[in-house]
């Protein structure tokens, strides 16, 4: 079994954890690394569901917070080991998982390890299954099997966000919008109807679309409606009885599924619409005093989170969260997947220096 040193550095204990392949669904050896290493951490009560760790501190703060992230990464290609490379000059660490997301947790690891008398108590999560579908995330499981593991007064999720603050995050819904016809002989086509082209009315819709811009507690969530598939055709010779273009509805937090649901359903009037994934966004929440403790700590201005994250799952369950970890996550999923050192260190002493001054 892999084995780790949480007393080296966060950055080559990236290093370390990268170097052990955690594609999803081959979590094991990583889980069983951490649940190891932390073993022997008095401080730290260890709690573990199939390949996700939880451990907490219980000193009797009057406060609690939640910082987790997920240990699988999509699949390797060619791009393990590690290996340092130099961007302009600055260090940075080449491989799968560095930015998405094994240099955060890299980072929760080491001060897990390291914080013995934090100023507030921490319940810190390392999960499987994140990359995959969501019914088999380690939060989906957790929540469902141990929902009061949850509780807190304020979640920090290591996503990649560049070492700034990203509050909440956008909504996701997948629809697909159906046309049909009848199926003909190409060379008598007037005998069928041609259901491609009666989608041309869809695909004009989405390109005169304008998406809003929206304000929510502070923060402008750019929204976005789009084709990302179309589905239709028998054979070369054959006019098409069925034609599906498959939307995505990225949309803020101030609307709710319900809502986002009934947007889409307005744009596409006429048309048979089915919804075949949603997941609600997150509201910034970084109105909650241990949110703005933690904003001061950090000197961080918060943006809003575009795309959506496991912030949500917090944040349906009453626990405001932001996004915070190092990395670009253009580069999240990249063959060229490389994080700077230099934002390992500052994300470690900015999550230090709030789970310790006072």
């Amino acid at each position: 079994m892999p084995t780790l040193d949480l007393s080296v550095s966060s950055a080559d204990l990236t290093r370390t954890i990268c170097d052990i392949p955690s594609v999803s669904g081959e979590e094991q050896s990583l889980a069983d690394a951490i649940f190891s290493a932390l073993a022997d951490c008095a401080h730290l009560d260890l709690y573990r569901d199939g390949d996700t760790i939880v451990a907490r501190t219980h000193l009797g703060r009057a406060q609690r917070a939640v910082i987790a992230g997920h240990i699988d990464t999509v699949p390797i290609n060619g791009n393990v080991p590690t290996r340092d490379i130099e961007v302009e000059g600055a260090p940075f660490i080449w491989g799968r998982g560095t930015v998405d997301m094994k240099a955060g947790v890299a980072v929760q690891l080491k001060l897990a390890a390291e914080l013995t008398e934090p100023r507030v108590d921490i319940t810190w999560m390392w999960y499987d299954h994140e990359e995959v579908d969501a019914d088999l995330n380690g939060l989906t499981r957790l929540a469902r099997t141990r929902p009061d593991l949850f509780q807190g007064h304020f979640a920090i999720l290591g996503e990649p966000s560049n070492g700034e603050v990203e509050g909440g995050c956008n909504g996701n819904l997948r629809a697909v919008v159906r046309t049909e016809g009848v199926r003909a002989h190409s060379a008598r086509a007037w005998i069928g109807e041609n259901a491609i082209h009666k989608a041309a009315p869809i695909l004009a819709r989405l390109a005169e679309y304008r998406p809003r811009d929206v304000a929510v507690e502070g923060l402008v969530y750019r929204e976005g409606l789009n084709a990302v598939r179309i589905r239709g055709g028998v054979a070369g010779n054959i006019i098409p009885d069925l034609c599906e273009v498959e939307v995505n509805y990225r949309f803020a937090p101030s609307r709710d599924v319900a809502e986002a649901e009934r947007h889409v359903r307005d744009v596409f009037a006429g048309f048979e619409v089915e919804v075949v994934d949603a997941a609600a966004g997150a509201r910034p929440g970084l109105d909650a005093p241990l949110a703005q403790e933690f904003l001061r700590a950090v000197g961080a201005e918060p943006r809003p989170k575009y795309g959506w994250t496991d912030v949500a799952r917090f944040s349906a369950l009453g626990v405001p969260a932001v996004n915070y970890g190092p990395g670009d996550p253009h580069l999240a999923h990249h063959d060229q997947e490389r994080v700077a050192v230099a934002q390992i260190e500052a994300v470690e002493q900015g999550l230090r220096a709030w789970l310790t001054f006072g």
